[in-house]
């Protein structure tokens, strides 16, 4: 496997100042994608939102950031990438790669969507189908990247990734007046683990998963990361079955709280998003919403919390 030299995160640790020097390496490369405020319905009545657009990112995810940002900082030696993914951190990895001329490979579980596979590869990448979980499909990319003497990249648990997914933090501060709460969607905790290293020390950021698949919950419970067995969800993105070292390590400094919502709360957020602004997103893509919609988060007395939208790679035959 081929070994680099990272400078994000260099103690295992990520900080606000490795968020800002990815920021400075990305531009031109990401979208500053936008915010749209607005008011949505909730048990308690209306609730006014700030909703970050992020599905709106290349790739259809922010996961592209991270890719992008960890094969910056690999640096021109790094010929060849590796990842396991069931979905979009692959679509993000093969993307990036094609930019920077670099050949994926990304192994995927046999339980990985069609479509997301088709987008892998649409960017020209080799998929590779070994065993039937997200675990299974890692182990065998660790094999591989050593084996081709390849950059492995993780999904949601290397330094470089966590801090290009950070960035948004750093465009919230320039969108949004105040400092109102951050409420993201929680699967490996690659994403909240960035925004907490971004704004973690001046806003509240509030984790929300699926009852099924309570990585972040577990882990805070158990005061380290747990392996939660086989996750019960609907929102395949969301289907970790442990949280990241990363982010147990972000939650911890920054106190972020995590917030369990229904798969039924989780679709009729979707279904919201479309009905009312004709907005599709995948289902981890509308969780955070969900937990506003559904009560499960009410926010302060004039507070307008942010709410990020984190994908939008789905069929479109599921609305």
């Amino acid at each position: 496997m081929a070994v680099v030299e990272s400078e994000s995160g260099a103690n295992g640790r990520v900080h606000r100042s490795d968020v800002r020097a990815a920021r400075r390496r990305l531009s031109g490369l990401i979208r500053k994608t936008p915010v749209f405020h607005t008011t949505i319905t909730s048990p308690s009545g209306p609730v006014p939102v700030s909703l970050k657009l992020e599905y709106l990112q290349h790739g259809g995810s922010f996961k592209v950031r991270g890719s992008f940002n960890a094969l910056l900082e690999a640096g021109e030696q790094v010929e060849q990438v590796v990842i396991a993914s069931s979905g979009n951190a692959g679509i993000a990895a093969a993307l990036a790669s094609a930019r920077l001329h670099k050949s994926c490979t990304v192994v995927v579980p046999e339980s990985a969507p069609h479509t997301k596979v088709a987008a892998m590869w649409s960017h020209g990448a080799e998929v590779l189908w070994h065993g039937t979980t997200y675990a299974d499909a890692l182990g065998y990319a660790t094999e591989l990247a050593a084996e081709r003497s390849a950059l492995q990249l993780h999904a949601y648990d290397l330094p470089a990734v966590v801090a290009g997914a950070g960035v948004i933090g750093l465009e919230l501060e320039e969108q949004v007046r105040g400092r109102p709460s951050v409420l993201a969607a929680v699967g490996g905790g690659g994403l909240i683990a960035g925004i907490a290293a971004a704004i973690g020390r001046r806003q509240h950021v509030i984790g929300v998963e699926p009852v099924g698949s309570p990585t972040l919950h577990a882990a805070l419970a158990a005061n380290q990361p747990v392996d939660i067995g086989a996750p019960t969800t609907a929102a395949d993105s969301l289907g970790a079955s442990r949280i990241g070292d990363i982010a147990m390590d972000l939650s911890r400094r920054h106190h972020v709280r995590s917030l369990l919502v229904t798969d039924d709360a989780i679709v009729t957020a979707r279904e919201y998003l479309w009905r009312e602004f004709r907005v599709v997103v995948e289902l981890a893509g509308a969780a955070a919403l969900g937990a506003v919609q559904s009560g499960v988060y009410v926010p302060e007395p004039d507070e307008r919390p942010v709410v990020v939208l984190c994908g939008a790679n789905t069929d479109l035959s599921a609305l």
